[in-house]
């Protein structure tokens, strides 16, 4: 297998993407998981309108960091000018290494509003956004699909020829239907047929969490790499852990205090990018994936929950260092 994956001229190695996810893959979960050997982040999915409305919040979500590049910033929305827009404020404000347009996400308020997934459903519109996004891009563009909208609609072999021929430099296949969310059966022999079918590179994604996994998926796909989720949701070192399969080194299992020390390093990066009370509410669901096979992890999901500063939140973490598991920690009702 081939080591480093080119994306145009962006050079990715190893082959291991961290996938886009909202209110997960900010600057500060996107370094942690660089530094654990994922070969290209991607940020949460930015709205192409906010942007061109010049939204802070939206414009805040840009910020990056040279660790953690190479990195992907991902836009949505079904407008083909208003994309176009959106990429050039992009490549004008983050210069990032890659721009990629969201096809996948199902959440009814994108799809509603003619975005995400919903675009399958439509190619012609979804091929026209592709060709504006990558016209008005300074750097390659990506496309993230499912396997189709729904049962008789085009599948992803279609319309994946459809954005290459539009100038899409990669594609991201979750060989799953929109309407089968995270449910459907994983459709792999449709993805391989879509890696047969374009000459650009693609990378697959839909639960990859586990070394033996990533092996099966990379052999009935024939894909150049792989694309993590919700497998890193708390747990960084699935990057190290598959990389083993480019030549990287063995790993052992994240100890009870490796998964604190990083809920501790994660939430001390967040309170210093949005303050603390925005980090101990974004801790939260993380403290509760860090810690999902602790014997006290129901007691820290409830300090979490109580605590309202990331300084206090910290206090509990530190507290649960030190604490035999079970035996209670300080400060919880």
């Amino acid at each position: 297998m081939q080591t480093t994956v080119y994306i145009g001229a962006v050079a990715i190695s190893p082959p291991l993407a961290l996938a886009p996810m909202a209110g997960v893959t900010n600057l500060p979960f996107r370094l942690l998981c660089r530094r654990a050997g994922a070969g290209l982040v991607c940020s949460e999915m930015v709205s192409a309108v906010a942007l061109c409305h010049d939204s802070r919040r939206t414009l805040a979500m840009l910020a990056s960091d040279p660790r953690e590049r190479p990195l992907s910033l991902q836009i949505f929305g079904g407008d083909p000018e208003t994309m176009a827009r959106a990429a050039a404020i992009i490549c004008e404000r983050a210069q990032p290494d890659l721009l990629d347009i969201n096809m996948g996400c199902t959440v009814p308020k994108v799809t509603k509003g003619g975005a995400g997934a919903c675009l399958l459903g439509d190619p012609g519109r979804a091929e026209a956004i592709v060709r504006a996004v990558t016209k008005a891009s300074s750097v390659p563009v990506t496309v993230k699909l499912r396997a189709r909208w729904r049962a008789g609609y085009p599948d992803a072999v279609e319309l994946g020829q459809r954005f290459v021929d539009a100038g899409a430099a990669a594609l991201v296949i979750h060989p799953r239907s929109a309407q089968g969310k995270f449910a459907a059966p994983l459709e792999w022999d449709l993805a391989a047929r879509l890696v047969q079918a374009v000459p650009v590179p693609v990378w697959a994604n839909g639960q990859v969490n586990s070394l033996e996994g990533a092996r099966q998926v990379l052999a009935e796909t024939g894909a150049v790499g792989l694309m993590v989720g919700r497998a890193a949701l708390g747990n960084p070192w699935i990057f190290a852990q598959l990389a083993v399969l480019w030549g990287g080194p063995a790993t052992v299992p994240p100890t009870r205090e490796d998964r604190l020390r990083m809920a501790l390093e994660h939430g001390g990066m967040l309170a210093g990018l949005m303050g603390e009370q925005r980090a101990a509410r974004q801790m939260r669901k993380h403290v509760a994936w860090y810690a999902r096979h602790f014997r006290d992890a129901a007691l820290l999901r409830v300090a979490a929950g109580q605590a309202h500063t990331w300084s206090a939140l910290a206090e509990t973490l530190r507290a649960a260092m030190l604490a035999p598991p079970g035996s209670g920690l300080p400060g919880v009702e």
